[in-house]
């Protein structure tokens, strides 16, 4: 017969205590394993720089160390002593340290960073601790140790690292709530950045990376989060049909490289022939251009669709005294150059002691000795009675020492062999003391200028390892792509305007305009309301659209000028702003709120104009003026949520446009910024000058050549390239002075600019290996300075007005020959002419 358990007071409250208790446990676990992922696993401690893996891999290393490669497989096998998470994760962290070619040297096939190759198998590959490694990373003496997991070894807590090694190496690492990201930095900048804090002097570094490439770290800021960089790769024109990609940004490899540039032609974002890898020692990647494509355009499509260009957000995060911190990159170094210099402090403590017991030691020695206090022993008939004959013997010179004598100290005497005695050189004997004293003095001397100490031996480090560490990973500042400018207009756009929809398959409605279908557009509607959406077939967008257009991403000029009537006030607004940051498919309301409010007035300006409009009140307002301008040049841009400035409290009937605020017949203003090497409309850089209809651009090149292109924004100037890049006045002269090899003479020329294919190089200097270009200009009146002569002590310096001693001849003329020996030469526009006494060169 089953019992009928009835429901009790005390069986809810066990209940009720078995599910808190339970709760409690998970609470419990829950922070016990993300405490343990945290500091046991993903995120390295701000000490050494490390991981407890990795920490274990040098340990380990350490103790396998005799100068000679070891397996990997028994460098795992030693780890394993220490790490109990298994042989994978252990093997996976020994491989990217020693591709990171700084605490590990490698022999064998270690796989390849550039390309995604892995290493061959742990038992086929060797390492061995680098003596970089050596000389920072390791000493028992000021190492603190802890009981491995099972307690039958001891590891240390952190190895003694008197260097900015998780700067350089980075890291990354996810743990449970958080996660770590530490970029890579240039081993040489790194020193010389703890030489100037401990000078005291300011310091900036930034990220550098073994596969080279070029880093934009104007958002990078230093390390912490929400901070930026981007990386590209570096593309090179190598003709007109084929464009060579010669590294790969960090952390994409060759494979998934040409993966996205496949991924991007198919898609239709850019049109290549054929990619090809050439990758052997040096990363080349060849990809030949579809007929009648720029490759200026397409060096713009690689970056914008496909990984030649990534961004990367760095997120500094270490562990400092058992707990997870953000810190930047410039407090890291600082932190990592302060430890450095306490251990070497506490190294020199250690080494004037050692050295103060090696003095005593000798001393007591020589006593010993040269006193013939051993005789003294000779009678005495028991161990105690020989300690207590060299004590008395050694009273009368106890205060020669600098401690007291000890037990240790008699008992090391009785030690000396008879050998040693007969054999002992009292000359030796003082030499050796003389030198304990002056490395005690060193030593001492060290330790009260530790600062100096240590900046001597942070330069040291740069002297012996500096060698074959410079930056790879170029600073410049890029350009910002706009998708539009390099993706074909390939649709076109269709708007019902009153019933809100958009799309390219709404062919019966009105054609807006065309575009590409990866581009985005913004839409304003009639009550107040902006929204972004993608282009597709067809989307509803909100009724009674009065402006639709591209949204251009980061697009910090296209500025909107609007007057709307508040539906809660009756009050007509004015306001200026910009679009700014969005989600896609957001509303966005630039009213105050009410959804009674709508547009009076909206107009979108590619420039920032800011034009005049003329307001018209209804004839019922109880205002005395009821028409009147304003000039939105009254307002400050704000905002998109701005509510605006107060137009009128009176009810409007229309505003209309009435004037523009600036004149665009004069053509189109462009700068070159030669920081990116671009032409652009934003005012950045140097001024060419108004364009339009035929104008044409004059590019010359470093290497001697000269260049006619158009005036597209697209183009591509590398400022490491070009002497100057500047509007084209056909009747312009181009004087230069170049290196002749052959001949071993410094040659000038003049001549006028006779073709006019756009987009060809030209070769205006003589033909040959070693011809260099010193100077080009296309000033109306150029002079050079010259310095003539074989050495600096006989040296004649002269300025010369070319538009006298120099005729203008064809841009293939060899030119006149100046000097054979010309130490330096520049421009000086501004200094009249001045020969030397001889006469004229030219």
């Amino acid at each position: 017969m089953e019992e009928n358990i009835q429901p009790t007071e005390e069986n809810n409250n066990a209940s009720g205590n078995d599910v808190a208790m339970v709760n409690d446990l998970y609470k419990t676990w829950f922070l016990d394993y993300a405490s343990y992922v945290i500091l046991e696993r993903a995120v390295p401690a701000v000490e050494d720089g490390l991981k407890p893996v990795q920490r274990r891999i040098q340990h380990s290393m350490k103790e396998m160390d005799d100068g000679r490669f070891n397996k990997v497989a028994n460098v795992i096998g030693q780890t394993m002593q220490y790490h109990p998470h298994g042989d994978a994760s252990i093997s996976e962290a020994i491989v990217g340290l020693g591709q990171k070619d700084l605490m590990i040297e490698t022999q064998g096939n270690w796989g390849d960073v550039r390309t995604g190759d892995d290493a061959a198998a742990a038992r086929y590959i060797e390492a061995r601790l680098s003596k970089f490694a050596l000389e920072i990373a390791f000493n028992a003496k000021t190492t603190q140790w802890q009981l491995s997991y099972d307690g039958r070894k001891r590891e240390p807590v952190a190895l003694p690292m008197k260097f900015p090694l998780l700067l350089a190496q980075g890291v990354e690492g996810i743990a449970v709530g958080l996660a770590t990201k530490v970029l890579p930095h240039n081993f040489c900048e790194l020193i010389q950045a703890s030489i100037q804090y401990l000078k005291g002097r300011k310091f900036e570094i930034y990220p550098d990376f073994l596969t080279g490439g070029m880093i934009d770290v104007s958002n990078y800021n230093d390390g912490k989060r929400g901070g930026k960089v981007r990386v590209r790769a570096r593309i090179v024109e190598f003709d007109k049909k084929t464009l060579l990609i010669k590294d790969v940004p960090f952390g994409v490899t060759t494979t998934s490289l040409m993966d996205s540039i496949v991924k991007a032609n198919d898609s239709g974002k850019i049109k290549i022939k054929k990619i090809i890898d050439n990758t052997a020692k040096d990363v080349e990647i060849e990809v030949q251009l579809a007929p009648g494509i720029s490759p200026d355009v397409t060096i713009d499509a690689l970056y914008a669709f496909t990984d030649c260009e990534i961004s990367i957000s760095p997120n500094a995060c270490v562990i400092v005294g058992d707990k997870p911190m953000f810190i930047g990159v410039s407090e890291l170094l600082k932190i990592s150059t302060d430890e450095t210099m306490t251990l070497l402090g506490r190294e020199l403590e250690i080494k004037l002691q050692e050295l103060e017991e090696s003095w005593m030691a000798s001393s007591l020695e020589k006593i010993f000795i040269e006193k013939k206090i051993y005789r003294d022993i000779e009678d005495a008939e028991s161990w105690e009675e020989v300690l207590s004959v060299i004590e008395k013997g050694l009273e009368p010179y106890i205060k020669k020492f600098k401690r007291a004598i000890t037990r240790d100290d008699i008992v090391a005497l009785t030690e000396i062999k008879i050998k040693r005695i007969s054999k002992y050189d009292k000359k030796k004997a003082d030499e050796l003391i003389q030198g304990i004293e002056a490395d005690i003095e060193q030593t001492e001397h060290d330790i009260v200028h530790l600062r100096d100490f240590a900046i001597n031996y942070f330069e040291n480090l740069l002297k012996k390892f500096g060698k074959g560490r410079e930056r790879r990973t170029e600073i410049r500042t890029f350009d910002t792509i706009q998708v539009t400018a390099v993706a074909q207009a390939n649709v076109k756009l269709y708007v019902n305007w009153s019933e809100g929809f958009i799309g390219t398959s709404l062919k019966k409605d009105e054609f807006a305009f065309d575009c590409s279908d990866l581009d985005n557009v913004i839409i304003f509607r009639k009550d107040g309301k902006m929204m972004v959406t993608k282009v597709a077939e067809k989307t509803f967008v909100g009724k009674d659209i009065i402006h639709i257009e591209i949204f251009k991403k980061n697009d910090e000029r296209t500025t909107y000028n609007m007057a709307y009537v508040d539906g809660a006030s009756g009050v007509a607004y004015v306001k200026r702003f910009q679009a700014g940051g969005v989600t896609r498919d957001k509303e966005y309301d630039l009213t105050k709120g009410d959804p009674k409010s709508k547009v009076l007035y909206f107009s979108s300006n590619a420039n920032g104009e800011a034009e005049k409009v003329n307001v018209v009140l209804k004839p019922t307002a109880n205002a005395r003026i009821k028409v009147f301008d304003y000039d939105f040049t009254e307002l400050e841009i704000k905002g998109r949520s701005s509510a605006g400035n107060q137009l009128t409290k009176y009810p409007v009937h229309k505003i209309t446009f009435k004037e523009k605020g600036e004149s665009t017949l004069s053509g189109i203003k462009i700068w070159f910024d030669a920081e990116v090497g671009r032409l652009n409309t934003d005012s950045k850089g140097q001024y060419l000058g108004s364009f339009s209809g035929e104008d044409r651009i004059l590019a010359i090149y470093k290497d001697g050549n000269y260049e006619i292109t158009n005036y597209e924004l697209t183009n591509r100037y590398e400022s490491k390239d070009v002497v100057s890049v500047e509007k084209f006045n056909p009747e312009c002269i181009v004087s230069c002075l170049y290196f002749d090899a052959d001949q071993k003479n410094y040659n000038m020329k003049r001549f006028k600019i006779e073709t006019t294919t756009l987009g060809s190089k030209f070769l205006f200097i003589k033909e040959g290996e070693g011809n260099k270009l010193l100077l080009a200009t296309t000033h109306p009146h150029p002079k050079v300075r010259l310095k003539v002569g074989k050495k600096k002590s006989d040296a004649v310096e002269y300025v010369s007005d070319l538009k006298l001693t120099c005729e203008i001849k064809g841009w293939r003329t060899v030119g006149t020959k100046v000097a054979s020996d010309v130490l330096s030469a520049e421009w000086a526009m501004d200094v009249p002419q001045a020969l030397p006494k001889t006469g004229e060169l030219f």
